[in-house]
């Protein structure tokens, strides 16, 4: 395997995500084999890596995982790879509850003995930098902090702190001057996707062609040797009987998937067929289950009533049994009706009762375990501000930190269903379990 780097900051909005796709993009054209991962739960970042290396990016998250498995997919999945981009999240020490270093960037950084770079947001500030990155340093004995990238400063400014950063003892691989125009713009989930940026290409290759005059790539290209070569255990490969076709909802309007879980799935007999309730009108031929995962059917509320013959379509196949699995976005969709961002109430697909409403306020935010299911305890987050009249009493879910519960999900005939996003790699019996409903719904309707 290659070198690793994590791309980390002080906070939120320091420019983590157009620096590591700035990066990608480089490295890209340089003909150097990449492989990206987020830190955290998020979805959208690694549509952002996949828009540039045309490959699925991945997520490493040390409250879903333990340190030995993600260690074991990381040395298995980069095996070959050249360099390994991880993405930090939220602030470089920021983890569970907000007080502890778990699940942050910097314990990813630990458990993958990945050497980091802080990126830290040089506009309207001078010394006092050095001081701001003194302090993440110093905060852990071995922070794994190796180099510091300035942001939105001037060459002539970043060579005047040159000197008080690298007294630090750590590198200065460069800077990055404040670019017009250049930014990605957010929404309340996060950040406006890739497809909705138009420009996001050439914005990219400008990125990109700043970076190779004002950054020391030689540099970082070679820290991220340091962090040595991760191994892991031997893989145990299912036996898998006959492959079922299972109907993944995949547009605008549902897009949020863990590539971990859509791989647990094909490793458990899935064969996932794609579709798009904004634009078929129907599911696809022969599918034996059908997933509806999260996204933003809010913005897509008029299209989707318009959409009535796969609302049906729909309504049909979980009347007939089809299992289905549906989370926040999707769960909203089976509902009577949602509320769009228009304030408008939108005919949905009646598969389940209520009424889904924008709170006004991000709820019950955050990591949580459920607890309750047949198939046993899984880990997962919510991360929503439309609620339901109805969300469901199946089972509990628990937050890690701070013992907080509330009931949620249901269980409607095949239909399992909830705000919560599940991270199938926590309770593998999710996803094989799923996969074998299908292959039985299947054998029952050809019978």
């Amino acid at each position: 395997m290659g070198g690793r780097i994590l791309i980390g900051a002080p906070g939120s909005g320091s420019g983590k995500t157009l620096i590591t796709c700035g990066l990608l993009t480089l490295l890209k054209r340089k003909g150097i084999a990449c492989r990206s991962y987020k830190c955290g739960p998020d979805y959208i970042d690694p549509m952002f890596h996949r828009a540039v290396l045309g490959i699925p990016s991945g997520n490493l998250d040390s409250y879903f995982s333990t340190p030995d498995e993600i260690r074991a997919r990381v040395a298995e999945e980069t095996a070959g790879v050249a360099m390994t981009m991880i993405e930090g999240v939220m602030g470089y020490y920021d983890g569970l509850g907000g007080d502890r270093t778990q699940a942050s960037s910097y314990d990813i950084a630990s458990v993958t003995h990945t050497p980091a770079v802080l990126v830290i947001n040089g506009k309207g500030a001078g010394l006092s930098l050095a001081a701001l990155i003194k302090g993440f340093l110093e905060f852990r004995r071995d922070s794994r902090i190796r180099g510091v990238i300035v942001n939105r400063v001037s060459p002539m400014m970043a060579e005047r702190l040159r000197g008080p950063i690298e007294e630090l003892g750590v590198e200065f691989l460069g800077c990055l001057p404040e670019m017009s125009g250049l930014k990605l713009e957010s929404r309340h989930l996060g950040l406006v996707m890739p497809h909705e940026l138009e420009t996001l290409e050439s914005s990219l290759e400008q990125l990109a062609d700043q970076m190779e005059q004002s950054l020391d790539i030689p540099r970082l290209l070679s820290l991220a040797q340091e962090g040595g070569v991760l191994t892991g255990k031997e893989k145990k490969l299912l036996s898998v009987k006959e492959r079922v076709p299972i109907a993944v909802a995949r547009d605008r309007a549902f897009c949020f998937y863990y590539e971990e879980n859509l791989q647990l799935l094909r490793e458990a007999g899935a064969e996932l067929v794609e579709f798009s309730p904004l634009k078929d009108r129907r599911l696809p031929e022969g599918a034996c289950g059908l997933i509806l995962g999260g996204g933003y059917p809010e913005l897509f509320g008029a299209e989707l009533e318009e959409n009535r013959a796969m609302r049906e379509a729909v309504f049909r196949a979980a009347a007939e049994g089809l299992p289905v699995m549906a989370e926040c976005g999707g769960f909203m969709y089976l509902k009577d009706q949602m509320e769009g961002t228009d304030g408008k109430l939108y005919s949905m697909a009646g598969v389940l009762s209520g009424v889904c409403r924008n709170s006004g306020r991000l709820g019950r935010f955050g990591y949580l375990e459920l607890q309750g299911l047949e198939e046993g305890p899984v880990k997962g987050h919510e991360f929503h501000y439309w609620d339901c009249t109805e969300n469901g009493s199946l089972c509990t879910a628990v937050k890690p930190a701070g013992g907080k519960s509330w009931a949620c999900m249901e269980r409607k005939g095949g239909v399992t269903a909830g705000f919560p996003h599940l991270y199938y790699p926590s309770n593998r019996k999710i996803p094989e379990e799923f996969v074998e409903k299908c292959r039985r719904f299947r054998k029952e309707r050809c019978e």
